[in-house]
């Protein structure tokens, strides 16, 4: 319902003239009385004028005439006091109204009213004061504690703590460190930060979620108008009932009729449903861009998602190093290409930058650095010619069986391959990939369970690459080599079948986007073009919260039509009471009341409670955290054991055993104590959280067979000997490498999506926001 001026004057106005007719009848003066209750019934005359010819303005027949009616019919029959009763209930209503909107809009408005309106700017060797709309990218601002950050920008001190709760929802602070960026709307939760501005105030971050919050609060939704739709029939029915009364019993037990009909539960029950909804998603970092896309959105059954920045992390990560035979171990080969790439601003060079920190390598700068796009970069590092790059550039020649093995692996994954070549010889590949997100599969597993019925994966990428990720996530339909016209088209077909939300987050998915049902941005790390044009704005980097979303969307909009078929039914069945002479006119006015409270705080139900997605609470996402930042490491080690066991032929019998010992004390000193600590804290945590019988019994199980070929590869180490491995030592050697390999690998993944993913601050995911 449209917004009303002055909703408590009336309320006070009706309030005073009730009371004060009363106290007049009380002291014997009945026409005084009569007269005080006329001009409340006036009030309340006027108000449903106004809301008549408000809603005729706009091109709707609402069902305030029914409320006219039973004011106007309760003055003329002399029934003053049910006018005046009337009179409150619609103003009381209004009131009502608008505190439920309030409350309802808390989490919208607290986006708005935190807006920063000032920044601390360096200036001429000092602090100065500026407006915010005065701050340019390049300006370095100091951010003092407790403060919005005013724009987006890069951190400039060596670390920060930041509080990014307005933004994301999670309660616990991040740590940001030296370079990473840093969006503003954000509060600094540490010590004061200064920070390189790198957008203006009103290209910022938070400058685009405010206006997404405007166009949230302007919007009508279909349920709302549905509410008129049934407001009309409701009308036919009123005027018959009262029609039928007057026959039967006169104009009394008409107006008595009209009174128990006045519509407040179709008037109120809608809007407030509908923006509790709207500010539930605020709250968990998803902007909805009104009441319309909310309803959209709970009736959407197709799911059209892109892959790159959707379904993936969006960002390369290096995931292997396969070195050259005789090449020397991966762990010099990476640190010698990190600290060439230091220098260099290819994506690829801050992947393998980052990597490199992650292990702890220790980089030295570079000297006579030589960078060709397209080809790679050169230079020396400590003494040695490193290049970085094509085969060709790093002094491969021919196809040696390595770089082929590496390759053809390459291609198969949807993979790059970067090679390295030390002092004129090759040295290796440095694979790269773009990884799934850990909450991808269980994001769709929680879309279908909210009624998506077909999920179909749209993508520029190759065929083979897309089927791979489509198969892992569990997609209905791959179609893949599209182009942003091709996606177009592939939307209008959806969308002519069924109701289609399309996901994405890049310049390419903005028509898609703005064509389908619901659009939906990935808006945290998107483009800006993506969530201008879609009509739901995820605003934390998960999409996760999509599913959560989505089942916020379908609660909201049966809360709201059921308010609206509770009132009317209430309703109804005061008419039947007051047709048959059961119901005064003054007592159906309080019993209408009564059922306008029931219907607002029915609606106002979509603010909390249902079924979204679970999370584990503060001490357990701590605990999960500090197991997330073991994995990073131990994912190392699992890749480890791939390339020893790739090696193995390659080296010498003695060399090979020294490798597989080193392996075994990697296993029994860092991965075998992380597994023990997983069973004996993380696990019972998880199933006190999950509750039932043993739930984590299959995970377990895999930490069971995980310390017996631990146990087996001991074994077999010791029966080989001091002298070094033969042909038949190989062949058990890589078999158990490579069997403990795949299990480590799919138990870690498993942990990740299932179990890690449900903290409301995923470790990964901030390092993955770190190291873009």
């Amino acid at each position: 319902m449209a917004s009303r001026p002055g909703t408590l004057l009336p309320l006070a106005f009706t309030v005073c003239g009730l009371v004060g007719g009363g106290l007049l009848h009380w002291a014997g003066l009945g026409a005084g009385g009569n007269l005080v209750w006329i001009i409340a019934a006036g009030c309340g005359i006027a108000l449903s004028l106004y809301s008549m010819v408000e809603s005729l303005l706009v091109g709707r027949l609402g069902v305030d005439v029914i409320a006219l009616l039973a004011l106007v019919g309760a003055v003329a029959v002399g029934e003053y006091l049910a006018g005046a009763v009337i009179s409150l209930m619609l103003a009381s209503g209004r009131a009502l109204e608008g505190w439920a909107a309030g409350q309802a809009r808390r989490e919208l408005q607290a986006l708005l009213e935190r807006a920063p309106k000032s920044a601390h700017r360096y200036q001429d060797g000092g602090l100065v004061v500026i407006a915010l709309d005065q701050v340019i990218p390049g300006d370095l601002l100091l951010v003092a504690s407790g403060e919005v950050v005013p724009v987006d920008g890069s951190l400039v001190s060596a670390s920060a703590v930041l509080d990014e709760s307005a933004l994301s929802g999670e309660p616990l602070p991040v740590e940001r460190s030296l370079g990473d960026r840093v969006r503003s709307g954000v509060v600094n939760a540490g010590s004061p930060l200064d920070l390189r501005a790198t957008t203006s105030a009103a290209d910022s971050t938070y400058a685009g979620v405010v206006r997404l919050v405007a166009e949230a609060e302007r919007s009508q939704a279909p349920v709302v108008r549905l509410a008129d739709r049934y407001a009309l029939g409701f009308l036919a029915v009123t005027l018959v009932a009262a029609g039928t009364a007057w026959s039967v019993g006169g104009a009394s037990r008409a107006v008595a009729v009209l009174v128990v009909a006045t519509p407040c539960p179709l008037i109120l029950a809608a809007p407030v449903a509908l923006v509790s909804g709207l500010s539930r998603a605020a709250k968990r970092g998803v902007i909805v861009k009104g009441g319309a896309v909310l309803e959209r959105l709970a009736t959407c059954t197709t799911l059209l998602i892109d892959k790159t920045g959707t379904m993936t992390v969006g960002h390369p990560v290096l995931t292997e190093i396969v070195c050259a035979d005789e090449s020397g171990p991966a762990g010099r080969v990476l640190q010698l290409a990190a600290s060439l790439d230091q220098v260099s601003p290819h994506v690829l060079a801050s992947a393998v930058v980052q990597s490199a920190l992650e292990q702890k390598c220790e980089l030295s700068l570079p000297e006579g650095v030589e960078e060709i796009p397209g080809q790679g970069i050169r230079g020396t590092v400590t003494g040695h010619r490193v290049a970085v790059g094509k085969a060709s550039w790093s002094g491969v020649t021919g196809v040696p069986t390595w770089a082929r093995s590496a390759r053809r692996k390459a291609d198969l994954d949807g993979a790059l391959t970067v090679f390295v070549g030390i002092d004129g010889v090759p040295a290796g590949v440095l694979v790269f990939d773009d990884p799934l997100r850990p909450d991808a599969a269980r994001t769709l597993r929680s879309l279908r369970r909210n009624g998506i019925a077909r999920i179909v994966m749209v993508t520029g990428d190759r065929t083979e690459v897309a089927e791979t990720v489509g198969a892992v996530i569990g997609v209905d339909e791959v179609l893949a080599e599209r182009s942003p016209a091709e996606k177009l088209d592939v939307v209008r077909l959806e969308t002519q079948r069924a109701p289609t939300m399309m996901v994405g987050d890049g310049i390419n998915d903005a028509p898609a986007l703005a064509l389908a049902d619901v659009g939906v941005a990935l808006g945290a790390r998107g483009a800006t073009a993506a969530s201008e044009a879609a009509d739901v704005v995820l605003t934390v980097d998960r999409l996760d919260r999509l599913g959560e979303a989505a089942a916020i969307a379908r609660r909201t909009r049966q809360i709201a039509i059921e308010s609206m078929v509770a009132g009317m039914g209430l309703s109804l069945a005061a008419m039947g009471v007051a047709a048959v002479g059961l119901l005064p006119a003054v007592w159906g006015a309080i019993l209408q009341e009564v059922i306008d409270v029931a219907v607002i705080l029915n609606a106002l139900r979509a603010l909390r409670g249902g079924v979204t997605e679970i999370r584990l609470g503060e001490k357990d996402s701590l605990l999960t955290q500090r197991f997330q930042e073991e994995h990073l490491a131990i994912r190392r080690d699992i890749n480890r054991l791939h390339e020893v066991a790739d090696a193995l032929g390659s080296l010498t019998p003695k060399a090979a055993l020294e490798e597989v010992q080193s392996v075994q004390r990697m296993l029994i000193e860092e991965v075998q104590p992380h597994e023990e600590a997983e069973e004996q804290e993380l696990y019972p945590a998880l199933g006190r959280f999950f509750g039932g019988s043993d739930p984590m019994a299959t995970m377990s199980r895999a930490h069971i067979e995980i310390t017996h070929q631990i146990h087996r590869l001991g074994q077999l180490i010791d029966d080989i000997g001091p002298n070094g491995v033969d042909e038949v030592d190989l062949t058990e050697l890589r078999s158990l490498l490579y069997g403990l390999y795949a299990i480590l690998k799919l138990h870690t993944a498993q942990e990740d999506e299932n179990y890690l993913s449900l903290a409301d601050e995923p470790k990964q995911e901030r390092r993955v926001a770190e190291a873009r």
